[in-house]
């Protein structure tokens, strides 16, 4: 809903998000955090400062609190590490370092291997523990599926933790962890484009275009 709102309030694109904190003194939806798995595999190429940088940059376009910058900041890098087969979740304490010291405390809080999201003090609509539930079923599963199932199992803005958790599962697991039965009928229609409907290797296709492969 905030997302929308900043898109189709009429203001230039670079004070409708300011303007819309200001007015509703809340922004740190999990909005950008959702969307943030194609920039982060853009990104990931290009190292880790400019990576998180064009995560705030991309954040700050509908997200007018620092909050959604920072949260998908960290969720640009934790992509990156994990293309790189590094272990995104042991650099969590170096990833944290990077954050916004007003932010830090809060993001350290949701991303300790002790956290649990029961533990959470706001929804899951919000970034941080959105961010914190998706890292959270990532840590506590061992496959894809498990993760993204733990993920719709907490119940709350499921989608938004499933799709981030997606993107996290996805770069450390790899395309052939999907399960096939959840490959095999994804269909993806595009409004506009006379039925047009991308499919896995259209999707597969894209991706690499993104990653500049």
């Amino acid at each position: 809903m905030q997302t929308e709102d900043v898109l189709t309030n009429g203001m230039p694109w670079d004070l409708a998000a300011t303007t819309h904190f200001q007015v509703n003194q809340r922004a740190a939806g999990n909005g950008s955090l959702m969307r943030a798995s194609t920039s982060a595999v853009h990104f990931a190429a290009a190292g880790r400062e400019a990576t998180m940088d064009a995560a705030r940059r991309i954040a700050a376009l509908t997200h007018g609190d620092r909050a959604a910058w920072e949260g998908t900041a960290v969720f640009h890098e934790l992509v990156r590490l994990a293309f790189e087969d590094a272990d995104p979740l042991a650099a969590l304490p170096d990833v944290l370092a990077l954050v916004h010291p007003e932010h830090r405390d809060r993001y350290a809080t949701v991303l300790a291997p002790e956290w649990h999201p029961d533990r959470a003090t706001e929804f899951n609509g919000a970034v941080w523990p959105c961010l914190g539930s998706a890292v959270w079923a990532l840590r506590t599963t061992t496959s894809f599926e498990d993760a993204i199932r733990a993920a719709i199992d907490l119940g709350g803005d499921t989608d938004t933790v499933a799709a981030v958790t997606g993107g996290l599962a996805g770069a450390s697991y790899g395309l052939d962890a999907i399960p096939a039965r959840w490959t095999q009928p994804l269909h993806v229609p595009l409004p506009g484009c006379d039925g047009r409907v991308l499919r896995l290797a259209d999707l597969v296709h894209l991706a690499h275009r993104l990653a500049g492969c």
